[in-house]
């Protein structure tokens, strides 16, 4: 059989196995975020609120360096879930300190202050590359 498709028989199961954990991992993530959130960023989005999209879209790439990042350097399944409930954790933070930057930063998005959105936005990608990096070795 040729080596190519014997190391695609062969991996596939692996990848698409580490793909829906991180997959789960992310989605969780990602719900627990906007859990935390005291504002409904999904709504606002689909209200208009440009200044929600933005810090939704910091949440959604911050999140997603370090699982990413778990994906390269994970050993297992529970590698890639104990690390990416890590990674949520780590973001969660990421809010509580762009909150303590921005002081009322939850009704400074709900009015569509663009400025403090991309500052959260900024501390959340920041906070996501950092947490990437030290998850990559």
């Amino acid at each position: 059989m040729d080596p190519v498709l014997q190391s695609l028989i062969s991996g596939l199961p692996t990848l698409v196995l580490q793909f829906i954990a991180a997959a789960a991992v992310y989605a969780a993530g990602i719900a627990i975020y906007a859990r935390l959130t005291p504002y409904h960023e999904l709504e606002l989005v689909r209200g208009g609120n440009v200044a929600a999209a933005i810090t939704l879209g910091g949440a959604l790439i911050g999140l997603a360096m370090p699982v990413g990042a778990t994906l390269a350097r994970s050993l297992s399944v529970a590698d890639i879930l104990v690390w990416g409930a890590v990674a949520t954790m780590m973001q969660a933070a990421a809010f509580g300190l762009a909150n303590l930057l921005l002081r009322e930063l939850p009704a400074r998005v709900e009015r569509g202050d663009i400025a403090a959105a991309l500052v959260a936005a900024a501390v959340q990608l920041s906070v996501g590359i950092v947490n990437a990096g030290a998850m990559s070795g």
